[in-house]
């Protein structure tokens, strides 16, 4: 999306000098497109940069099992709102008030086919209860339901109840030809929360 920057920004240009440079009288309908255009023109770069380059590179899930807690990167944000601070609020909850969710959503495509989507969110519930006060989306390559298997496993029988794990991954580490990824803000755990995170009690 952030391609669709300099793309409006031209646009808006092109539109402005043309409204403006005095080579013909602007009727009201004119007038009027051109009010309305404007505001939405701006609204569209905003949103358009923010939304590639606002969100941080990764959202990360730390479990702790020695802790029994889980570690969220969250990032909170509302779309339709380019103008406010959108930020990352870290937060932490115990491994006891965590669910599971599967979600599927099908699509459809202008020739009539169908486009079905499958994937499982982390719900946390308000202890005692069953009202969900966050959520956080699961994603392991697709695989959502074999990483929630793998998840719950390490957190009730540890690592050797599981396969040999693979080199640790930077979420820092983009690819040099993905610019807004290069634009976003790095992941950067609070220094206090990164410590307990990692530690046993």
């Amino acid at each position: 999306m952030i391609w669709f920057v300099p793309i409006m920004s031209i646009l808006l240009s092109v539109m402005w000098l043309l409204f403006l440079s005095g080579w013909r009288n602007l009727s009201f309908e004119e007038w009027m497109m051109l009010v309305f255009s404007i505001p939405f023109g701006v609204w569209s770069v905003l949103f358009f940069w923010k939304f590639d380059v606002a969100p941080p590179r990764d959202l990360p899930l730390r479990f702790n099992r020695a802790r029994q807690r889980l570690y969220a990167y969250n990032f909170k944000y509302r779309w339709w709102n380019p103008f406010e601070e959108w930020r990352v609020v870290p937060v932490a909850y115990d491994w006891s008030q965590v669910r599971a969710e599967r979600w599927r959503r099908t699509h459809f495509t202008a020739q009539g086919g169908a486009i079905i989507q499958f994937g499982v969110e982390l719900s946390i519930v308000k202890p005692g209860t069953n009202q969900v006060i966050d959520r956080f989306p699961l994603t392991a390559m697709g695989a959502d339901a074999h990483a929630w298997a793998y998840v719950c496993t390490y957190m009730q029988q540890g690592p050797d109840a599981l396969p040999p794990l693979g080199p640790p991954w930077d979420h820092n580490d983009v690819l040099w030809c993905n610019i807004a990824m290069l634009l976003a803000p790095k992941v950067e755990w609070p220094t206090d929360m990164d410590l307990e995170s990692t530690t046993a009690p």
